[in-house]
């Protein structure tokens, strides 16, 4: 009998369990932020944006895209326990982070079209203590210029009535090098966060301008006809 190979674009809310929380938080702390600390120079500013705790589920952290240090990266910044959406080529067997990427709470998702299970995983997430985790740009882009995002995240975030808090990677100088006295350099920033309530166009615009604004970036998102700076929109 041929071995059932799961679809891991499904998952559900037993998932994120306290085990596989205290799993993940056991992994930021004991790998981590030790790799991160002999590796790298780094920083962390815009703290004070998270939501408090008693809220912090309901969120969707999303970051431009630089290397494969991403998500960890954020959930360093964000000290969230974050599940994030990964491309389903990560899940196959062979794959040499497989292993860690199911079990620290990623799922897969297929990005030439979206998935009704996508949706449903989203909802069953985000109903736990845990955030979502997105890459809007899709890919690693390591260089400075936003453009050509994909607005699924927005999608998304309207569907689960979840905000979206930017986290900007910022002077990433690359990976590290088996080099006594050497460190790569990089600073995280957390934005302010953008309600789903806003137009489709506006909040692309809004992420793109605060991640620009963080990370030193080329904005190429069009200024939506819509958009008016008042006091109730971001300025």
């Amino acid at each position: 009998m041929a071995k059932k190979v799961r679809n891991y674009n499904r998952r559900y809310p037993n998932e994120y369990n306290i085990f596989r929380t205290l799993f993940y938080m056991t992994f930021l702390h004991v790998v981590v932020i030790p790799f991160m600390k002999i590796f790298y120079n780094y920083t962390i500013t815009g703290r004070e944006n998270l939501p408090s705790r008693h809220k912090s589920g309901k969120y969707i952290y999303t970051a431009n895209h630089v290397s494969i240090f991403d998500p960890p990266m954020v959930t360093m910044a964000t000290y969230r326990p974050i599940a994030y959406m990964a491309k389903k080529e990560l899940f196959q067997d062979g794959e040499k982070l497989s292993w860690l990427v199911k079990r620290l709470g990623a799922f897969a998702v297929d990005r030439t079209k979206p998935e009704i299970a996508t949706f449903k995983t989203v909802r069953d997430i985000l109903a736990t203590s845990w955030s979502l985790g997105v890459f809007p740009q899709g890919g690693t882009r390591p260089y400075g210029k936003l453009e050509n995002i994909k607005k699924g995240f927005v999608v998304i975030a309207k569907n689960a009535k979840a905000d979206i808090v930017p986290v900007a990677i910022a002077d990433f100088s690359g990976y590290p090098k088996l080099k006594p006295f050497t460190r790569q350099k990089v600073n995280l920033h957390i934005g302010k966060p953008i309600s789903y309530k806003l137009p489709e166009d506006v909040i692309i615009y809004e992420w793109c301008k605060q991640i620009s604004e963080l990370a030193g970036y080329e904005n190429c998102a069009p200024l939506p006809e819509s958009y008016k700076i008042n006091e109730n929109q971001p300025a």
